[in-house]
């Protein structure tokens, strides 16, 4: 572990001049990687804290990762990409949120708050796409921290990871920009997105803009890239009937393909006072996605306890199409895209 001190030290060398930004007069700068569009001055950093201006030039992260795990694909979520594949999973530090029930907060929350403690790791991008491919994943996922914020990185290792096929993703809060998507669009294959409300005032209490992930939503959808969207559904901050329709509503108005992920909350963080998700609660969720025209509803986070909604269904004949147990794949029975007993598409990238 490194102390924050020495952390910050280490970080601002592991950096080099971004791209996702505007110079303004009087040395100031504009960066537009998230939907903060900070103006930061000369010597001060991003809300985020890891992207900062010296001398009237952006710098942003570079060249090391805070944690690199294998993953089953399922694990981020994404049901629709690839059932069973292998992602390998890398992030860095900083986030431009500060959710209160963070489950990375170790590493999102680094340089923001003194316990969150985070060690680094050097690595250059044909490291990561040599361990990919050593590992035998199909997937290499931007995750972890908030992966808009280090989007330079995260192309820059796309662009090697898909000359070689691998598939990329991002897996982010969802408060972009139309600059940033314009970036990353080319080099990103699966984008999964937290839609952690449906209220503004809430979306305040972690930093965030609704308005800006709803946006981010429709044109990530409107781009092509592979779109599920998760809620993680907190006992009194986001569970209400109605802010979950509202959700619901919203979702289906994008299209009712994307399927959306109503996953458990566990105490976490500096949020211990409300109880955990109660299997009741996420199947309260799950119909009330697919009685507003939702066709793929998941319940996430309690493996073995939610019955059949972990699994895929046909939306037209009802024939279960993959088979899950939690992260694990049980059984795929999609044939080339279609349900075998209707012929109806299954939206995804099934590879």
């Amino acid at each position: 572990m490194i102390e924050q001190n020495t952390l910050k030290e280490a970080l601002d060398r592991n950096t080099r001049e971004g791209t996702l930004y505007t110079t303004m007069p009087n040395g100031w700068v504009r960066c537009f990687s998230c939907g903060h569009r900070c103006k930061i001055p000369p010597g001060k950093d991003g809300i985020c804290k890891v992207r900062f201006n010296q001398d009237g030039k952006l710098y942003v992260p570079y060249g090391y990762a805070a944690g690199i795990q294998l993953d089953p694909v399922e694990k981020k979520p994404f049901f629709h990409a690839y059932p069973g594949s292998k992602a390998l999973s890398f992030g860095m530090l900083g986030c431009d949120y500060h959710c209160a029930y963070c489950q990375n907060w170790v590493t999102s929350q680094a340089l923001r708050d003194p316990m969150a403690i985070s060690s680094m790791e050097h690595v250059t991008p044909e490291e990561l796409v040599d361990l990919a491919l050593k590992s035998k994943a199909k997937i290499l996922t931007s995750t972890y921290n908030e992966p808009l914020i280090t989007s330079e990185w995260a192309v820059e290792i796309f662009k090697l990871a898909k000359r070689v096929g691998l598939v990329t993703s991002y897996v982010s809060n969802g408060n972009g920009t139309p600059e940033v998507l314009d970036y990353i669009q080319p080099w990103v294959d699966l984008y999964k997105i937290d839609l952690k409300g449906f209220s503004q005032k809430e979306y305040s209490k972690l930093g965030g803009s609704l308005m800006n992930v709803l946006d981010t939503i429709k044109s990530v959808y409107a781009r092509g890239m592979w779109l599920e969207i998760v809620t993680l559904i907190v006992p009194g901050f986001n569970d209400s009937t109605e802010e979950l329709t509202e959700i619901a509503k919203f979702i289906v108005s994008v299209s009712p393909n994307i399927p959306w992920h109503v996953t458990a909350f566990h105490q976490d963080y500096k949020m211990m006072d409300p109880a955990n998700t109660s299997v009741a609660t996420l199947m309260r969720a799950r119909k009330i996605g697919l009685d507003k025209g939702l066709h793929y509803v998941y319940a996430g986070n309690r493996p073995g306890e939610v019955g059949e909604t972990e699994n895929t269904f046909c939306p037209t004949c009802e024939a279960m199409l993959v088979e899950r147990h939690g992260f694990r794949v049980v059984s795929n029975n999609l044939k080339n895209d279609q349900c075998p007993k209707c012929a109806t598409k299954i939206p995804g990238r099934w590879g």
